[in-house]
């Protein structure tokens, strides 16, 4: 008899003699349950993303684009019409970031398409660079928030990591920073953006060079002539100079 049918079966003689003799079932102890340990990694990591550990989910950026439209991991998501991961080519120069989607980007689902959008294709076609040819550009988060408002801490901090994997899958030659947020998040810094530009910062082996948002200059034309020489400055370094 197999011992799985032979168990049951005494679990029934056992029911059985406790009513004839009793009328009721006897009081037993309850069976113990043995969790078994978790299996050795070897490594002593912790755990990381789904797509570390499963080898057939390899990293890609329509997988993490996938995650970012699921993603419910702060406030941002709750109204969000479109999440606005990033475009551009899969080999970029240059990856530029930016703050948040605003109001034309939550509705497309696409960065920089605004007037601040308008703005930076043409700065970005001064210096021979282009989304459709040689960049990528993303935000530091992909929800808009409400009213245009700075992403708070918490935010940004959530969405992060996903920024993080864009870089790390792209490899961009330099990073260009665009604004206080993306300035201060990428950097770990509390200066502004007057203090950071003028020069390359490394972050982890990448060039990243700050400059003011186009929104800004839209707002104060006189930050035109200092975004200029930015941007001549990353040209000069993508045509082979030295990152200072």
């Amino acid at each position: 008899m197999d011992p799985t049918d032979r168990a049951e079966l005494n679990t029934r003689l056992e029911l059985l003699s406790d009513w004839l003799s009793l009328g009721c079932r006897r009081q037993r102890p309850e069976p113990v349950f043995r969790v078994p340990p978790p299996p050795e990694t070897g490594s002593g990591k912790r755990r990381g993303p789904e797509w570390l550990d499963d080898p057939f989910y390899p990293e890609t950026l329509e997988n993490i684009q996938n995650e970012v439209l699921r993603c419910a991991k702060c406030r941002l998501a709750l109204n969000r019409r479109c999440a606005a991961f990033g475009e551009g080519v899969l080999t970029p120069e240059v990856l530029v970031v930016g703050e948040g989607p605003g109001e034309e980007e939550d509705k497309q689902g696409r960065p920089f398409v605004g007037p601040a959008g308008k703005l930076l294709d043409k700065m970005l076609a001064a210096v021979d660079l282009d989304r459709g040819r040689n960049c990528y550009i993303a935000n530091v988060v992909k929800c808009r928030p409400p009213m245009n408002r700075d992403p708070a801490p918490d935010e940004r901090e959530a969405c992060l990591p996903y920024l993080e994997r864009q870089i790390r899958f792209l490899r961009p030659k330099a990073i260009l920073a665009l604004g206080r947020t993306a300035a201060q998040t990428l950097l770990k810094s509390e200066r502004g953006v007057a203090a950071l530009r003028g020069a390359f910062h490394d972050r982890r082996g990448v060039p990243v060079l700050v400059t003011y948002h186009p929104s800004a200059i839209l707002r104060d034309e006189t930050l035109k002539r200092p975004a200029w020489e930015d941007l001549k400055r990353l040209r000069a370094f993508l045509d082979g100079g030295t990152a200072p």
